[in-house]
């Protein structure tokens, strides 16, 4: 997905399923790195969990480029000492609006009810809204994240709808309401093309 959203070919890309306590050696593995989403919450005891938030200080340490998304934000913010909680508001699902410095007001998709509540020493918030006040973050010249997921097209949104609507864990009008605005258009190309200025050329691209 993210190869698809950055369309960049003279990218090159390794994973590494941590979550399965895959790991690469080290920073230096790569010249900047992606922390993607995961069904997991950053405050939850996994066995990946601690050695996953050593490698983003050793990252972060190094002076390498990292950016976060949905988990991402949050676990980046969680080892650098900011706090995640499953918010009191709820859900957001579906489409959502943004004011994001410097691209102005921009639609998302979106699906969590985790949130980072308390930042991290070094964070800025880069923009928000009122239900996502920390939504993008930036941190010096190294680390950008954001908590809605620029990578997941309206047709991913609408399978996730699809295969969710009537599980009592998510309010069938937040449900619907996304249902319908699965037509409208995202600017995820928008902040993918900021993500990729950021990782090539850091806090200048701001």
């Amino acid at each position: 997905m993210f190869k698809r959203l950055f369309d960049r070919p003279d990218f090159s890309y390794e994973a590494w399923d941590v979550e399965h306590m895959d790991f690469p050696k080290g920073p230096e593995d790569a010249d900047a790195w992606l922390l993607t989403g995961s069904r997991h919450g950053a405050y939850e005891d996994h066995p990946f969990i601690k050695p996953l938030e050593a490698l983003i200080r050793d990252i972060h340490a190094s002076g390498r480029r990292m950016t976060g998304i949905c988990f991402g934000h949050q676990i980046i913010a969680t080892a650098l000492g900011g706090t995640v909680e499953k918010f009191k508001g709820g859900w957001a699902v579906g489409r959502q609006a943004y004011d994001i410095a410097p691209l102005g007001p921009i639609h998302l998709n979106a699906w969590h009810q985790d949130q980072v509540t308390t930042l991290p020493e070094g964070a800025e918030v880069l923009g928000g809204n009122a239900f996502c006040e920390n939504a993008a973050l930036v941190y010096g010249d190294s680390i950008l994240t954001i908590q809605p997921h620029p990578e997941l097209s309206n047709p991913i949104i609408a399978d996730y709808i699809s295969s969710r609507m009537g599980n009592p864990a998510y309010p069938l009008a937040l449900m619907e309401r996304a249902q319908e605005e699965n037509t409208l258009p995202t600017d995820d190309k928008r902040f993918a093309d900021l993500m990729v200025d950021f990782l090539t050329r850091g806090r200048e691209a701001l």
